[in-house]
C-alpha cells in the first residue's frame, strides 16, 4: 500500500507517567471500588475523580478491568433484557427487529461462549413488503445453513432502500446486537460472524471491513461492494460466494475481480487477508446452497482482537476507532489510511491524511513497565513510559463495549 510522507510532530497523551506508586495504585483500585458501590445513575463522572488518573501496576490494573466489566456487564443485564426479549432493538429514530435460532444446547456451550452468526437478508428499495419477505426466507435458512453451534440471528433491515444494509445506523445498531447477545446469551466475542445473501451480501462487503474489529471471519453471497474498499479485511478472513451466471450488476465479474485484490493484497501481506473465491459453475443469483460450505469455513477461524498489523481504512460512514487505533471524530476523513505493526516494545506506524492519531495499549499487547517506543517514516516519534489508568480503561469499555477493546495507556501522534 502507498501512503503519503509525512513531517510529524508527537504530544502524547500520557495520563500517568513514572513507574506506579504501589500504595497509591492500591488506593485507587479500592476508591473504585467505592464509586462501583453507588448506583450506577448517581455516580460522578469517573473522569473527574482523582482515582481515574492514578498510575497503576500490572495486578492492579488487571483487578480493576475486571471490576469494571463485571459492573458493565450487570448494567447490560439489567437494561437490556428487555429489548432482547422483544427482539426489537432502537437507537434514535430507526428500529432493527430480529429473529434467534438456536444450534445447540446454552449450557454444553464451548469454552468462552457460543458463536453467533448475524445474517442479513435481500431486497432493497421497494416494498416493506418485499423486505419483510426476504427476512423471513433468511430466517428459514438457519437451517439449512446449519451451523455447529450457536445463535444463528437474522435482523430486519430498519429501512426498505437499496442500501438497506450499509447505512450509517447499521453500525450501532449491530455493536448493541452484539453487547446485549454478550451480556445476556453466552455470546463470545470472539466468535461472532457476518454472513449477507444479495443485498444483505451488498452488506457485507461494506460492514466486513469498516466494522473489522468485531468479526472472526465473515461470508458474502451474491452481493455487489459498491464503493467499498478490501483493505480493511487484513485481520478478517472473508469469503466470497456468487453464481457464475450471476450477470445483474455484474455481480460475477465483480466478485472474481475483490478475489484478484485480496490475491494481491495477500502476495504483500501473507499472514493477513485469508479469503476464498468461488464462482459456483452453473449457477444464477441463487446458488442452490452451494454457498453453505461458507460456514464451516467461517468457523474454523477466531478473531484476533489486538492483531499485530492494523489496516484501516475510512469508509464514508466514519469510526472513531479500529482495534487497538483510534482517530477522534473531529479530525476523521473518508479515505483515511493508516498501517500500523506492532513487535517486542515498538510501534511503526505509517499514514495517509491523517492528523491525529490515537495508539491505544494494555498489558496483553507488550510490557507497560517498560518504555515504549513509536516509528514513523522510518524515525523515532517517541520512547518512553506509559502509565495504566482506570480513566482509559473506563473510556475504552464505554465506547466500545468489548472487555478485549479495553485499554489502560494512549500515545496520540499529530501530523502537521
Amino acid at each position: 500500500m502507498r501512503f503519503l510522507l509525512l513531517l510529524f510532530s508527537f504530544t502524547s497523551v500520557l495520563f500517568a507517567e513514572g513507574a506506579p506508586d504501589a500504595v497509591a495504585s492500591a488506593k485507587a483500585v479500592s476508591d473504585l471500588a467505592l464509586w462501583l458501590k453507588g448506583a450506577a445513575e448517581n455516580r460522578a463522572p469517573i473522569a473527574d475523580a482523582p482515582f481515574a488518573q492514578v498510575a497503576l501496576t500490572k495486578s492492579d490494573c488487571a483487578t480493576a478491568a475486571a471490576m469494571l466489566w463485571q459492573d458493565h456487564e450487570a448494567f447490560l443485564r439489567t437494561t437490556r433484557a428487555a429489548e432482547l426479549a422483544a427482539k426489537v432493538i432502537r437507537i434514535e429514530d430507526h428500529e432493527m427487529k430480529f429473529e434467534i435460532v438456536s444450534f445447540g444446547k446454552k449450557d454444553d456451550a464451548p469454552a468462552g461462549g457460543r458463536s453467533l452468526f448475524i445474517s442479513m437478508h435481500g431486497g432493497g428499495s421497494g416494498p416493506a413488503a418485499m423486505n419483510e419477505s426476504q427476512w423471513v426466507n433468511q430466517i428459514k435458512l438457519a437451517q439449512a445453513y446449519r451451523p455447529s453451534e450457536g445463535l444463528y440471528v437474522a435482523p430486519r433491515a430498519p429501512t426498505n432502500t437499496w442500501n438497506l444494509w450499509h447505512e450509517a445506523h447499521i453500525d450501532p445498531l449491530f455493536d448493541r446486537l452484539i453487547a446485549d447477545l454478550v451480556a445476556l446469551e453466552n455470546v463470545n466475542a470472539n466468535r461472532v460472524f457476518l454472513m449477507g445473501y444479495s443485498a444483505g451480501g451488498d452488506g457485507v462487503y461494506q460492514l466486513a471491513p469498516r466494522m473489522a474489529d468485531r468479526w472472526a471471519a465473515a461470508s458474502m453471497m451474491a452481493g455487489h461492494p459498491n464503493e467499498a474498499s478490501p483493505l480493511g479485511l487484513r485481520n478478517v478472513p472473508f469469503a466470497i460466494h456468487v453464481g457464475a451466471n450471476d450477470a445483474a450488476y455484474h455481480r460475477n465479474t465483480i466478485a472474481g475481480e475483490w478475489g484478484a485484490k485480496l490475491d494481491a493484497l495477500q502476495k504483500d501481506d501473507p499472514t493477513g487477508y485469508e479469503h476464498v473465491t468461488e464462482l459456483h459453475e452453473g449457477k444464477a443469483h441463487w446458488m442452490e446452497l452451494e454457498d453453505r460450505k461458507a460456514i464451516p469455513w467461517m468457523e474454523k477461524f477466531t478473531r484476533q482482537p489486538l492483531p499485530e498489523r492494523v489496516v484501516w481504512h475510512q469508509d464514508d460512514v466514519l469510526h472513531e476507532s479500529l482495534y487497538w487505533l483510534a482517530i477522534a471524530a473531529e479530525v476523521a476523513r473518508v479515505g483515511q489510511e493508516v498501517t500500523a505493526i506492532r513487535a517486542g516494545q515498538g510501534i511503526t506506524v505509517s499514514a495517509k491524511d491523517v492528523a491525529v492519531l490515537q495508539i491505544r495499549l494494555n498489558d496483553s499487547m507488550l510490557d507497560l513497565d517498560q518504555d515504549v517506543t513509536v516509528r514513523i517514516g522510518g524515525k523515532e516519534a517517541f520512547t518512553g513510559h506509559l502509565g495504566r489508568t482506570v480513566g482509559m480503561l473506563s473510556r475504552t469499555l464505554s465506547e466500545r463495549g468489548d472487555r478485549d477493546l479495553m485499554f489502560n495507556a494512549e500515545v496520540k501522534i499529530q501530523f502537521p
